[in-house]
């Protein structure tokens, strides 16, 4: 078990499982749109994305895009994707994905790493909070179009 993080040499992989991934959330399967999308993130360096591999084999990643608090005049990370594949899972890599995210995090000197996951993903919500993470309770989040 490995994690590493990727560059445009790892495109294919990580394209294959952000496919999987949105096919998770009910998007129609479509491999050149995920390329597509990560290459421009990975090229233009707009996100972070790393990588587990097992045996050689892309099993899941992690994609964190940067943000910045004016306040506090730091920059967070917003930890938009966590996906592990299904016949990988229960084996650690979504956690040893997460703490990867965290130690990023610390190592640029950022205020914090946000997450928002659905009121139904309990598995996650359980695993994000035995890694360490809090509920935020002080704040609504509202969305426009």
């Amino acid at each position: 078990m490995s994690i590493q993080k990727a560059t445009i040499n790892e495109l294919d992989s990580i394209a294959e499982l952000f496919n999987s991934y949105r096919v998770f959330y009910h998007q129609e399967s479509n491999l050149e749109g995920p390329r597509e999308f990560l290459k421009k993130r990975l090229v233009n360096e707009e996100s972070v994305v790393f990588i587990a591999n097992d045996e050689g084999h892309a099993v899941g990643f992690v994609q964190l895009y940067p943000t910045f608090s004016s306040v506090s005049m730091k920059k967070s990370w917003v930890l938009n994707d966590l996906f592990v594949n299904e016949s990988a899972r229960k084996k650690g890599f979504g956690e040893k994905l997460l703490k990867k995210a965290i130690e990023f995090a610390e190592e640029t000197g950022a205020k914090g790493l946000f997450l928002e996951t659905g009121h139904d993903n309990v598995t996650a919500q359980r695993l994000y909070e035995k890694i360490g993470f809090k509920k935020e309770t002080n704040y609504f989040y509202y969305y426009s179009l």
